[in-house]
């Protein structure tokens, strides 16, 4: 029997080390009925927190992947847990895999930690049991065993965990020692909110995660004293965002790029019912029908365009908008909101050309424009002007140049303007020397950027060094990374900052841990409160014997606990 159990641990082992030392994450099958996989524990909510973003082994029953309409496949996680004696038997197979005392068994590396989804259906319900190495040097010294249990939600406080029953819990399984006892929790502070008992969804979240020590009770509010982390992620493009007019230009510049690459061009629907050529014209008009200098122009749109005292007025506007676009950036403007096609470049450009080559109009332009049409207006100024022959992708690629020369100008408006950063760290984003497809995507991470500056700033009300240490890491963030509107910013901040925000909220993750031992022989007892379950693969049914209130303000918690122990090997 004993030899039997050491061949299957082997077997096991064997099997979990050649997963190991592949580079790919391609699941395998064990013994027909079991498929293990090897993932980041940071992707499953509930082993997050004893895992983080080590890599792992996932043990479930394999179930057949359901395609959907669009051929993405989709994995029905309900039907992929194992019976709790199966996860025992396996890991009670790592466990031996790893003790070098063991008979028959070879002084084996140290394995990833493993996890094993388990349906529920012991008394404790069971929903993980999980087994991780605890190295002496290069030697493996200790297992640690883990359990994760869970109840359905509840509106019943009383019905909540103590911190005494924790404590207990905790003693069960370790020797009489010195504990201590921390709490964490987070509050969502911006995202999606409920009308009428429906959830409406935002791609947009701010929530905030907080630590401290000497927790009283369940559920108390993080103390001032706790560290507070904002975790921010910010979609663009939604229309109540005061920056969505600016996000549409950018969808225009985008646009143009795009159509420069692949040759088509999708037109967005325009603002205005005038053509652009009659606004072209009209511009051109405007120019040789004044007496007054452009710069003269400047100054009175800069003094219309000053912020009012409404307070309903986003303040980002005023910062985003600026009061000296030149002959140039004007153009742009008036074109981004009509053109709807080719000839619509085209003919405009034309229209401007022909008056700079006659002299009819001399334009004011800034002197750091670097556009083809400024260049020409440059020239202009001698009366030598180079021949532009408007046929092919050139009037796109002309149009295309002015709308990066004036957001760039935007963007450097406010950072610079607010003193969120300095020339020098835009450099890489406000580079020419790349193709026009790449310009494009730096444009949009500095927008991007902005967004997440503006829900903090008018949001949240976060104070200038708060502000100033956010752009300097979603700049350095963004300079070696792809864009990406999923990822999180993180922020420290003192809870005083934003204490208004949470202290009469409920929060959506609370948690208390007593922790025993010291450096990789901690071991730690767990309850977490959540207003969602952590885990995915077994389905909560309400339970019968509470009454439900829906007018109540009450929250209804799920509760996860995490238990461990430490099997020492001799």
């Amino acid at each position: 029997m004993g030899s039997r159990v050491i061949s299957s641990a082997k077997e096991f082992y064997n099997t979990l080390r050649s997963l190991q030392d592949q580079e790919s994450n391609n699941p395998c099958i064990y013994e027909v009925d079991i498929q293990i996989l090897k993932m980041n524990g940071d992707t499953i909510p509930v082993l997050n927190i004893y895992c983080g973003n080590q890599p792992v082994f996932i043990c479930e029953k394999p179930v057949p992947k359901i395609y959907e309409p669009d051929d993405q496949p989709m994995t029905k996680t309900s039907n992929c847990p194992l019976t709790i004696m199966k996860a025992r038997q396996l890991l009670s197979w790592y466990t031996l895999s790893q003790n070098a005392n063991a008979s028959a068994v070879d002084n084996n590396p140290a394995l990833h930690p493993l996890w094993v989804r388990c349906d529920m259906s012991d008394p404790a319900r069971t929903a993980w049991v999980g087994a991780e190495t605890v190295c002496t040097g290069n030697k493996v010294s200790a297992v640690k065993l883990y359990s994760i249990t869970c109840k359905g939600s509840t509106v019943d406080k009383k019905a909540l965990i103590t911190l005494d029953v924790l404590k207990q819990e905790h003693k069960k399984r370790h020797p009489p020692s010195s504990t201590a006892i921390k709490g964490s929790a987070r509050f969502s502070l911006f995202g999606s909110t409920v009308v009428e008992n429906t959830t409406v969804e935002s791609q947009s979240s701010v929530t905030v995660d907080f630590k401290w020590s000497h927790v009283e009770s369940v559920l108390e509010t993080p103390p001032l004293s706790s560290t507070a982390t904002l975790n921010i992620r910010v979609a663009i493009g939604d229309m109540r965002s005061p920056m969505y007019e600016m996000y549409r230009e950018l969808e225009f510049l985008q646009s143009l790029a795009d159509g420069l690459r692949t040759g088509e061009t999708e037109w967005m629907e325009p603002l205005e019912s005038t053509s652009a050529v009659n606004l072209t014209k009209a511009l051109l008009e405007e120019l040789q029908g004044t007496a007054k200098t452009l710069q003269e122009d400047a100054a009175k749109t800069a003094e219309n365009s000053k912020p009012t005292t409404d307070m309903d007025t986003p303040i980002f506007n005023s910062f985003l908008e600026r009061g000296d676009l030149d002959f140039v950036e004007q153009l742009w403007v008036r074109m981004k909101k009509s053109v709807t096609s080719y000839h619509d470049i085209g003919d405009c450009l034309k229209l401007v050309t022909e008056a700079l080559r006659y002299g009819d109009i001399k334009p004011w332009i800034h002197r750091d424009s670097s556009s083809s049409l400024s260049k020409l207006i440059l020239q202009s100024y001698h009366q030598q002007i180079d021949h532009v022959s408007l046929t092919g992708v050139t009037p796109i690629h002309m149009l295309l140049e002015m709308g990066l020369d004036k957001m760039r100008k935007d963007y450097i408006n406010y950072l610079i303007g607010e003193e969120l950063t300095t020339l020098n760290h835009l450099s890489y984003f406000l580079s020419g020397e790349v193709d026009p497809q790449e310009q494009v995507i730096r444009l949009r991470k500095l927008h991007h950027l902005l967004e997440v500056i503006m829900t903090c700033g008018t949001f949240l009300g976060l104070p200038y060094d708060r502000l100033f240490l956010l752009t300097q890491s979603c700049l350095q963030h963004y300079k070696t990374y792809p864009y990406d509107e999923e990822h999180e910013f993180k922020l420290q901040i003192k809870p005083a900052l934003i204490s208004h925000f949470y202290e009469k909220e409920n929060p959506v993750l609370w948690r208390a841990e007593v922790s025993s031992g010291h450096g990789p022989r901690e071991v730690r007892t767990s309850v977490q409160l959540s207003d969602r379950p952590l885990v995915d693969h077994v389905i909560f049914e309400a339970d019968p014997n509470e009454t439900v209130n829906v007018d109540s303000e009450d929250p209804a918690f799920f509760t996860t606990m995490v238990c461990c122990s430490l099997v020492n090997f001799a």
